[in-house]
């Protein structure tokens, strides 16, 4: 089967590790977490890195601290309609006021058009975006309405990890802040796992402390002496001292040990994950919509189109052992939870791409003869449709 997605973890990378747990004092966070957050801190291009324990955990650490820290001037937040589900359940799970915005339909990044009205209608405090597929939304115009309108922007980059923009930031270094999964089949994996990266010193400690509990103990000199004086904690009180109703997002140094290693494959895996995203524009001739961007490296997550008869290219494919998936979730404002609270929410390419929207399979262990191979079979019969 040529499948969505694949393990980057390799033979070798677990041999490694079995060697390695025996000879480790520590398997639970450690010196190597403080490693892996310097090393993809510096791959990102940012100040900061923390280390979670899931790209879920990454958007709920920035949703919180967000809050904690006094960053909002309200719990307003514009929410892309194409995203996945933990961009937005943080938001709805801490009492926000959640708005929908619309896709384009090139990039199916943000409309700017509809993104604009809604900044004027809603006053909202905060944006959280998607690179969908890893496809960057139109940064230079959100940047200019998030500056005109007060509002504060944070990625959604778990799907964009090594993509870049033509200014040569990365993905997570576009926005205050940025979130990455480091799942099974995303572009590196820790097993489970995820991270947020910011050039932001203040958010970076609040992250640190609510990732563990709420307490002081991974926090930079200066804010844990600052936070004792502030409530007249003596040096014994402060082990067990909780300035933020926090969690235990953490990952494991067994999780880190593997994450340095995988990163030292990702300009092999971007460069591989782009050249397949090339061959299917080659094969498939521009007879189907395709996903379009401005970039300078495009670390390609799926290949993502539109097709009439979605059930049935599904179907072919999956009986020439081709795995195929919608285009992630479709629309937000369709899926059952939001319907439950706030009913069917429509919009237009949004709603295109819920009810049309597949993508194709993209990894490291694609070549050029199996994509050729799919877009074959894909061609035996599906029907194009555009926006």
């Amino acid at each position: 089967m040529i499948k969505l997605a694949e393990n980057t973890i390799s033979q070798e990378e677990l041999v490694s590790l079995s060697k390695w747990i025996p000879e480790t004092p520590q398997l639970t966070k450690g010196p190597l977490v403080l490693e892996f957050e310097k090393k993809f801190a510096n791959y990102i291009g940012t100040k900061h890195c923390v280390m979670v324990n899931s790209g879920s955990s990454a958007n709920l650490l920035m949703a919180y601290a967000l809050l904690e820290g006094d960053y909002l001037k309200n719990k307003k937040v514009v929410v892309p309609a194409i995203s996945w589900i933990t961009t937005l359940s943080p938001f709805l799970q801490f009492g926000f006021d959640v708005i929908l915005c619309d896709s384009n339909s090139k990039n199916l990044g943000l409309d700017i058009e509809k993104l604009e009205e809604l900044f004027i209608k809603e006053k909202p405090s905060l944006l959280i975006l998607v690179h969908v597929l890893a496809h960057l939304n139109n940064m230079d115009e959100i940047h200019k309405l998030c500056e005109k309108y007060d509002v504060i922007l944070i990625e959604d980059a778990c799907e964009a990890l090594g993509t870049q923009h033509l200014n040569g930031k990365k993905a997570g270094n576009l926005s205050l802040a940025g979130s990455f999964s480091f799942y099974y089949g995303h572009h590196i994996s820790t097993i489970e796992g995820g991270a947020v990266t910011t050039n932001d010193t203040k958010l970076y400690n609040l992250m640190l402390s609510i990732r563990s509990h709420g307490w002081s103990r991974d926090v930079d000199q200066e804010y844990k002496e600052s936070w004792k004086k502030e409530f007249n904690i003596d040096n014994v009180r402060e082990y067990y001292t909780f300035y933020y109703p926090g969690f235990n997002l953490r990952s494991t140094d067994l999780n880190a040990f593997i994450g340095i290693t995988q990163l030292d494959k990702m300009d092999e895996i971007c460069k591989v994950r782009e050249e397949n995203y090339n061959f299917y524009n080659k094969y498939l001739e521009n007879k189907f919509w395709k996903q379009e961007s401005e970039y300078s490296e495009l670390s390609s997550f799926a290949y993502g189109t539109i097709v009439e008869n979605r059930e049935e290219v599904f179907n072919h494919l999956r009986a020439n052992e081709i795995e195929v998936r919608p285009l992630i979730c479709g629309s937000m404002g369709k899926q059952p939870f939001w319907i439950k609270k706030y009913g069917q929410t429509s919009l237009e390419v949004a709603d295109i791409v819920h009810d049309y929207g597949l993508y194709l399979p993209n990894h490291l262990y694609l070549d050029e003869e199996k994509i050729k191979f799919v877009c074959d079979k894909f061609k035996e019969v599906a029907i194009p449709k555009f926006f």
